[in-house]
């Protein structure tokens, strides 16, 4: 089988992150059933890793991701994978960050879209190209339409107009766009914050994010203080607050902190 011979996504760790790249420069890291299949399994193992505290998402070569591999859709339609990726994305309990390093087309704008901090390049071209080859940006809107301003989505998914990095943070895709130079120093910089928080608040946090607001008022209310009572007697909460007023790093803070 493809995914088992040839490795279209790879791991390392860089600081307290596992970095996860695709790795498919020949076809532009697109998304193709094997590569799918390989970051399914990459995301689980770093979201599975004690040692992981964030998960960095970056492509190889001067693209991020050209979307759908067209050459298999053509003789295989189907997602192919692709919904669970995104949902490993959005409720996987680690924070994900996406190093955005060159140009995104349709399915990669979805990755970019599913993960929770999103830095990209200004001079990097973006574009939901689906409705110019007779399809739609079905599976991916459903990341997309919960980040991006409506309004600049309406635009995007119907003209599949490219646009670069600077108009995708104004649409809320991208949130910073920076030099080419600055990619890496960005990145860095949001790993070690998230290092510096405790690993089960930032899973309560993330999802609070996904699930805020809800269609009542009072029962958010009423959840969210049954969880703020949960988080101050946690371990977690004892040992950071004991380390605050101790002036010491927590124990749960990543090294290097």
């Amino acid at each position: 089988m493809s995914s088992a011979a040839e490795p279209l996504v790879t791991v390392a760790r860089r600081g307290p992150a596992a970095v996860v790249t695709l790795d498919s420069p020949a076809n532009r890291n697109a998304l193709s059933r094997a590569l799918v299949e390989q970051l399914h399994a990459a995301l689980t193992g770093a979201m599975a890793d004690d040692g992981v505290r964030a998960v960095v998402l970056t492509g190889a070569g001067p693209v991020f991701c050209s979307g759908a591999d067209l050459k298999e859709q053509r003789a295989t339609p189907g997602a192919g994978g692709v919904p669970e990726v995104l949902t490993l994305l959005m409720e996987g309990p680690k924070p994900v960050v996406a190093r955005v390093n060159g140009a995104a087309r349709a399915g990669g704008l979805g990755l970019i879209a599913a993960c929770d901090l999103t830095v990209g390049l200004a001079s990097a071209t973006f574009g939901f190209s689906e409705v110019r080859i007779g399809v739609a940006p079905a599976v991916i809107a459903v990341p997309c339409l919960r980040r991006m301003d409506r309004r600049a989505a309406r635009e995007l998914f119907l003209t599949g107009e490219a646009f670069d990095g600077v108009r995708a943070r104004e649409a809320g895709l991208l949130d910073r766009a920076v030099a080419d130079d600055e990619l890496d120093a960005t990145v860095d910089a949001l790993v070690d914050s998230l290092g510096r928080g405790a690993p089960e608040a930032l899973a309560v946090t993330k999802r609070l994010l996904r699930e805020l607001p809800g269609d009542d008022l009072q029962e958010d209310l009423r959840r969210m203080a049954a969880v703020s009572a949960e988080r101050f007697g946690s371990a977690e909460a004892r040992e950071g607050i004991a380390a605050l007023l101790e002036k010491r790093r927590p124990s749960w803070a990543a090294a290097g902190d």
